[in-house]
């Protein structure tokens, strides 16, 4: 007599890697499109080189280590590298720098640990520290949003955004740059925070472009934990822990300390929050670990924000919390059936 198999787990739909990664560079249109929307066609063109290296240089590695090319290659993982990694770009910046972020996230932190699954750290976060703490010049200027250029759609055109990024940069492009509104706020000098409010013209008049963008990440991480990518715990925990701290130090002194808002929707935080932290291989495996990760994360943000070097410290967070994943894996194990309590700690 035939039995029927019901034991677990139960598959209620198709699925693999490929899809979910496909998923995750949908949820991905959003941002880029607010980004080309607001600061020209850098991001696009960004995205669309570091997509062509991370393609080749995944395929010449896998062909290395006598792999099959087009099984690796379909689970389209180098291509969510590529595009996280050039949405965290500057856009202007020149093709070398992208083409040594690449290089360092595909084979470095990703293809030397054994592939996907096995790099204990997100490779997209790995290339993009390397290469702000090497090249700062590059990675810190940043284009100014159409609002902020005087007469309007002053953008530069595709030709010359073409030619800034793989040529030399012309003092066009010298006008189309600024600081992003964490490095002023981060380095304001003598002034209070709400005197950089009235006097800058960035945070007086360009800062909701970096609103909309980070609505935009926002409706994407929203689609994927629609579409059951990823669970709420790391991004929910990462944002209310930010929002705690920031929201604690503006209550105490308002002069010194930006409010909560400006930390959740400026930066990387809402592309950290949703398309980082939950990356399913370098983050805790659990929901309470997932909780602990994101707990983390916000806080090492806030804190490297406001008393270190670096404005942004969304992928030196994310860095230093991959590092602690396995350690949290060990304190927060869920209990097993039959058992009566959880096996917890090193043993």
């Amino acid at each position: 007599m035939a039995l029927i198999r019901i034991t677990s787990p139960h598959a209620h739909r198709p699925g693999n890697t490929g899809s979910v990664m496909l998923t995750v560079l949908m949820a991905t249109l959003p941002g880029l499109a607010a980004m080309t929307f607001f600061f020209g066609w850098g991001t696009l063109i960004q995205v669309l080189w570091g997509s062509l290296l991370a393609i080749a240089l995944e395929a010449l590695s896998v062909k290395l280590r006598r792999r099959p090319v087009s099984f690796y290659l379909t689970d389209y993982s180098a291509l969510v590298t590529a595009v996280l990694l050039g949405l965290a770009l500057p856009p202007f910046a020149p093709w070398w720098v992208m083409a040594v972020g690449i290089s360092v996230a595909i084979i470095i932190a990703k293809q030397l640990y054994g592939g996907m699954g096995s790099n204990p750290f997100n490779p997209a976060m790995v290339a993009y520290a390397l290469l702000l703490v090497s090249f700062p010049i590059q990675m810190t200027s940043w284009t100014a949003p159409f609002v902020m250029l005087g007469d309007g759609w002053s953008v530069l055109s595709l030709g010359e955004t073409l030619s800034a990024i793989f040529a030399t940069p012309s003092t066009a492009v010298d006008a189309h740059t600024m600081a992003t509104p964490l490095d002023i706020m981060r380095h304001r000098g003598g002034f209070t925070t709400e005197e950089m409010w009235v006097n800058d013209a960035l945070l007086a008049n360009g800062i909701g472009a970096w609103h909309a963008v980070s609505a935009a990440y926002f409706m994407g991480g929203v689609f994927l934990l629609y579409k059951k990518i990823f669970t709420w715990h790391a991004p929910v925990a990462m944002l209310t822990s930010l929002t705690v701290l920031s929201t604690l130090f503006f209550l105490l002194m308002p002069d010194q300390y930006p409010d909560p808002f400006f930390h959740l929707t400026t930066g990387a935080t809402m592309l950290g929050a949703f398309f980082i932290a939950t990356d399913p291989v370098t983050s805790a495996t659990s929901n309470k670990g997932k909780l602990w990760f994101g707990i983390g994360i916000g806080i090492l943000v806030f804190v490297i924000r406001t008393w270190g070097n670096y404005p942004d410290a969304v992928a030196f967070a994310v860095l230093l919390m991959n590092l602690c994943a396995p350690f949290i894996d060990q304190y927060t194990q869920p209990r097993s059936y039959g058992h009566a309590k959880p096996n917890r700690g090193m043993k």
